[in-house]
């Protein structure tokens, strides 16, 4: 392996791995942003909604793009651009303006993703194109459980506007490598001036807008006691159908969703949302446990969990030199093989919990996770030809966008109802005809607090074990699905 693949492999993961982490590296700074800006903490949560759905929008729209663009020039420049952005959002001087940045950082940000993942395919041999997605897997996957911690670490020690400015050199960097490595090749790129389907963009701007604005603001609005999140879900349904039906019969549609038809691709996409939504409920969920139950601080709670991150690690350089001679389908049934029951085994988090512990469990975890995601990676894109390749892309990592917001918006739902299930069941013991409970001290409203206390303690962390051992289940559930796919393993005598 030459060093210009090194260096390409190199400056593609951190351009990725910079988009990624901007989606959770704010979350733990939303109050401060809100504070800075003296404007309600609901409304601080736009930070983060503006970015989903910009790039939730454009990112089945990649594989259009590139014809028209070229996919190097639309990656050097979307990156250059996210990096503005990036810098525009550090600068704000208005909550308005960071809102407007955050968005061009969504839109401009959708093409990074899967374009570094095409670019990796294209300038790895296919007998090497295991240790590509391996690469790319692994910076996908870290990098939600690193933003966290380093953006509490950043707002801590100096401001959230750091956040952003962090991604400046990264973004410099990698531009300016993707350029010097690809520079001779921009010019054999042909653009291809296709029709805009505008019917085809506002269905899809519509549909998908609605339903990531369902997923983002359902907590905050209730779910579907709100009129509003009815009405969004409503449009999305509509709209995202029609988005099928005219794309379907479309000459030259800007979401190709006949790529579907891959049975490879259709399961691998479907497998692959899934089973974010069910690993990212743990990503999501046991933070917030720790922060607000635990004692812990924004600090330790993310070093506690980032070992997920480290079996990752370990995993995807082995599995990315192997995964082109094995069958996919079972590798990824092994991984969510041991994603289930890794989550059933490690699932018994109690009050005296320790960070050694958690962060073991996470560990173990991580192989789960690993796994899994390389192995759909080869799954869903082996058999797809190179014209497509950036078209199902995109619409590969809009999948994995959905998984990640579904875990994201649900899990909170289900922890609560899960608490409160709990926390009923134990209340509902708290009488006098408890031998346990002191008939002297129960008319004391101290002692009925301190009590409450404990019962909302047990109740969290049951609700915790919950949602765990939901998440395994979900993973158990998409092995079967994973058949339905056919074979990668290379036949025996075939050329690669």
């Amino acid at each position: 392996m030459n060093s210009s693949i090194i260096l390409a492999t190199l400056a593609l993961a951190i351009g990725s791995f910079m988009n990624v982490l901007d989606m959770t590296i704010v979350n733990v700074s939303l109050s401060h942003i809100a504070g800075d800006f003296a404007v309600a903490p609901d409304q601080g949560t736009w930070v983060i909604t503006s970015y989903a759905v910009a790039e939730a929008i454009f990112l089945p729209l990649i594989g259009w793009l590139t014809k028209r663009l070229g996919i190097i020039k639309q990656y050097i420049g979307a990156t250059l651009l996210f990096t503005l952005a990036s810098m525009l959002c550090g600068v704000s001087p208005t909550y308005e303006f960071l809102l407007t940045m955050r968005i061009l950082q969504g839109v401009v940000g959708a093409s990074m993703i899967p374009l570094s993942q095409t670019l990796m395919l294209q300038l790895y041999p296919k007998e090497k194109k295991g240790i590509a997605l391996g690469i790319w897997s692994m910076t996908i996957v870290i990098a939600p459980v690193v933003g966290p911690v380093l953006g509490g670490w950043v707002t801590d020690t100096a401001s959230w506007r750091w956040c952003f400015y962090l991604n400046l050199p990264f973004g410099i960097i990698s531009s300016l490598i993707v350029y010097s490595i690809f520079k001779k090749d921009i010019s054999k790129e042909k653009s291809i001036k296709e029709p805009i389907d505008i019917v085809g963009f506002i269905f899809l701007a519509i549909g998908v807008g609605s339903l990531q604005l369902m997923l983002d603001k359902g907590n905050d609005l209730d779910w579907f006691s709100s009129n509003t999140i009815i009405g969004l879900g409503i449009s999305a349904f509509i709209f995202l159908v029609l988005l099928v039906i005219w794309e379907w019969h479309h000459e030259s549609p800007v979401v190709n969703v006949r790529l579907f038809l891959n049975r490879n691709f259709f399961v691998g996409s479907f497998a692959l949302m899934f089973s974010v939504l069910a690993y990212f409920s743990g990503v999501v969920a046991i933070p917030l446990w720790l922060q607000n139950y635990m004692g812990y601080t924004a600090f330790i709670s993310g070093k506690s969990t980032s070992t997920l991150g480290i079996a990752i690690m370990m995993v995807a350089p082995i599995l990315g030199k192997k995964i082109d001679k094995l069958d996919s389908r079972k590798v990824a049934a092994l991984g969510f093989f041991t994603l289930g029951i890794s989550t059933f085994l490690t699932s018994n988090y109690s009050p005296q919990i320790t960070p050694q512990y958690v962060a073991m469990t996470r560990f173990f975890n991580g192989f789960g996770v690993g796994i899994f995601f390389i192995s759909l990676n080869t799954l869903t894109l082996s058999n797809i030809s190179d014209e497509n390749l950036a078209s199902a892309s995109g619409i590969y990592n809009f999948m994995r966008n959905i998984g990640s917001s579904l875990g994201t918006s649900l899990v909170i739902p289900a922890w609560n109802h899960a608490m409160a299930f709990h926390h009923t069941m134990m209340a509902s013991t708290i009488t006098t005809a408890n031998p346990n409970i002191s008939s002297s001290l129960a008319d004391s409203p101290k002692y009925l607090a301190m009590i409450n206390q404990q019962v909302i303690l047990q109740s969290s962390i049951m609700g915790i074990n919950d949602v765990l051992i939901g998440g395994g289940i979900i993973s158990l559930l998409l092995i079967p699905f994973l058949f339905l796919a056919k074979s990668t393993k290379p036949i025996p005598g075939e050329i690669l």
